[in-house]
């Protein structure tokens, strides 16, 4: 049971602040540039991209991917959690918002942790890659060979039975990631 202060001088947050889900501070911030929002989460076993717009009877949803449509569509093998997912998620979304029209927008990492380098920047990384417009400090990307996966094909001591579940080789990655880049690449620019 929670019991909650009451009195005349009293204001009890809303409840999606009191449970830890919505930083309205920062929320009204990005609505408030009126621009589309990058909006990058992570699951438990998926990474979500998508571009909303704000209006008055809610968001919006212009374009959106998933690492779940990766491995569906593209034919992606590796971990849906990993930071080459998160690139080639945000990759997808970035193609998907030029083709509803949006050249620009910002980027809502919610209450993730602001980390250099980290799997939200990857799929930053990837909408800008895509053709997105989004302001941002290039050194806050993770590197091309972690987004590649080279860190993970070159731990050959650790057991990776996810890959080999779903037909991939570790030390392949790097190889395979460049492969489903170059199909999400064919599907929306025809190269």
């Amino acid at each position: 049971m929670i019991i909650m202060a009451t009195g005349p001088r009293y204001r009890v947050a809303f409840r999606r602040r009191r449970e830890g889900k919505t930083d309205y501070h920062q929320r009204l911030k990005l609505i408030v540039s009126r621009k589309p929002r990058l909006v990058v989460r992570g699951t438990l076993g998926d990474y979500i991209a998508q571009v909303l717009t704000t209006k008055p009877e809610g968001d919006t949803v212009l374009a959106a991917a998933t690492a779940r449509e990766l491995a569906r569509t593209f034919g992606y093998k590796g971990s849906l959690k990993n930071t080459s997912a998160a690139y080639l998620t945000g990759m997808l979304a970035g193609y998907k918002a030029k083709k509803a029209g949006v050249g620009e927008a910002i980027l809502d990492i919610g209450l993730a942790t602001n980390r250099k380098g980290s799997k939200v920047y990857a799929a930053l990384k990837g909408a800008i890659d895509a053709g997105l417009n989004v302001p941002c400090s290039e050194d806050i990307f993770p590197s091309d060979e972690r987004i590649r996966g080279e860190h993970v094909a070159g731990n050959s001591k650790s057991s990776f039975s996810q890959y080999e579940k779903r037909g991939l080789k570790v030390a392949d990655l790097p190889a395979h990631f460049d492969e489903v880049k170059k199909n999400i690449m064919k599907a929306y620019e025809g190269k």
